[in-house]
């Protein structure tokens, strides 16, 4: 091994990425998939290769525009816009989504964690969603900084991921009928929403903001563009591709446990008992264990990306704000968890509309911005990356349109 070789390897920092892992393997993510495998067994797995190849394209432009530009993405949206009521309106969308939709959202990160840890330990679910929101908010007021809570969450990301995918193998699912199910790229009766959802819980509006201002704490000035932006592809495809495998993971999970039953219904902590005399009690705290994890690490990433957002949507936001702004959205989530018990239906249906609008706005100006020469310069979008950007767009597009329209019938 050559000295630069040798260099590379020590400098080498995973990280960024798997925060956006963390952030879109939640307790809605453990729901989602394993209501799929439930319902349509093996037969919406392509959904999430799709979602995968989707995701990794988008945050790969997030990534690059927070290395080239050293900006993050709300703060190029703010500064690109034309006239100040357009900045204005741009602002208040992203604030809306972002912001309102990610307390809702963490208000269900605490409610999992606490389902999670109830299985656990016997502690009431909302004790438990309790105690999960303070470790957070301690983390958060607490932590030594961004860079701190990466590495945390890299770790958390691998024994979540030994979790969900150790109770998949010990499930033991038919390997040729997964296959060809998978192969046959069909939509089943009644999944076509449930499809929809698969994808719509990896690809995330809130991770291109939060990915465009983590690799900034992970990769400096200094380190060199060049290899920065090598780092950062092989680190957002790694663990985009390992966290799709989780998702994945759970999917066949409940594909096993209930065989794939249209009319069948779906719960976390059902799917846990499911697994009991399945499995035996190992299968049952294996998932515990990795529901707790999904809660937590979503619990992080949400408070950080809404603080993100509102330091850059404000003339000089701080560190010191966006820290601030983190705490009380994982206060209020706390609050509302305990109150509830889960998120205020309300909320949830705001965050899912905010949202819903927010990702194919939000992708069309990421490659916008990913094709502008004098912000960019050379980094600009490849004509390839172009085309497999369009599509992810149209995705996104559909999938807007398939949510609001959801919630509207």
């Amino acid at each position: 091994m050559s000295s630069d070789q040798r260099t590379s390897a020590r400098r080498w920092r995973f990280g960024p990425g798997f925060v956006v892992t963390a952030a879109f393997i939640g307790p809605g993510t453990v729901i989602t998939a394993g209501r799929a495998g439930a319902m349509f067994g093996y037969s919406l797995l392509w959904t999430l290769l799709l979602a995968i190849v989707a995701t990794i394209v988008l945050q790969e432009m997030a990534g690059r525009l927070g290395l080239v530009a050293r900006s993050g993405l709300a703060a190029a949206i703010s500064e690109s816009m034309p006239n100040a009521s357009f900045r204005r309106l741009a602002v208040a969308l992203v604030l809306s989504a972002i912001v309102v939709g990610n307390t809702a959202y963490q208000t269900g990160n605490l409610t999992g964690a606490g389902l999670g840890l109830s299985i656990l330990t016997d502690l009431p679910p909302r004790l438990g969603a309790v105690a999960s929101g303070v470790v957070v908010a301690l983390l958060l007021a607490f932590g030594t900084g961004p860079r701190h809570l990466m590495n945390l969450l890299v770790a958390i990301v691998l024994l979540m991921s030994i979790a969900f995918v150790g109770t998949a193998l010990l499930a033991r699912p038919d390997a040729s009928q997964m296959l060809e199910e998978a192969a046959t790229f069909s939509l089943p009766a009644g999944s076509l929403l449930t499809a929809m959802a698969l994808i719509g819980t990896t690809v995330v509006p809130y991770n291109l903001f939060l990915q465009a201002r983590v690799v900034q704490e992970r990769w400096s000035q200094a380190d060199g563009l060049g290899e920065s932006l090598r780092e950062s592809r092989v680190d957002t495809m790694l663990a985009v591709t390992l966290g799709g495998l989780v998702t994945m993971s759970i999917l066949v999970t409940a594909a096993v446990a209930y065989g794939g039953d249209p009319n069948g219904a779906f719960t976390a902590d059902e799917l846990a008992e499911q697994l009991q005399p399945l499995l035996g009690s190992k299968g049952k705290y294996l998932f515990a264990a990795g529901l707790l994890a999904a809660g937590l690490t979503s619990a992080i990433t949400a408070p950080l990306a809404a603080g993100y957002v509102v330091a850059e949507s404000v003339p000089n936001g701080s560190a010191s704000l966006a820290k601030q702004a983190s705490i009380a959205v994982v206060l209020l989530g706390t609050g509302l968890a305990a109150a509830f018990g889960s998120s205020p239906q309300a909320t949830i249906v705001f965050a899912q509309a905010a949202n819903g609008l927010l990702l194919p706005l939000v992708a069309v100006f990421l490659l916008w911005t990913m094709n502008r020469p004098q912000l960019l310069g050379e980094y600009c979008n490849s004509r390839g990356l172009n085309v497999a950007a369009i599509v992810v767009v149209i995705v996104a597009v559909v999938l807007g349109l398939k949510k609001l329209i959801s919630l509207i019938y």
